[in-house]
């Protein structure tokens, strides 16, 4: 994923920062995983996988 769009978008939950981490983008913060499809981050909260 582009590093400078990296470095502007949020977790749609918390507003934490989000790493990237295999085929999804994980918050610092809450924890919650969102999906990127075809190199498109999908940050729905409904779409994110909840921490365990």
């Amino acid at each position: 994923m582009d590093p400078q769009l990296l470095s502007i978008i949020v977790c749609p939950a918390c507003h934490g920062t989000l790493v990237e981490e295999a085929e999804e983008l994980v918050c610092q913060g809450c924890g919650n995983a969102y999906p990127v499809r075809d190199d498109i981050p999908v940050l729905l909260v409904d779409e994110a996988r909840k921490p365990a």
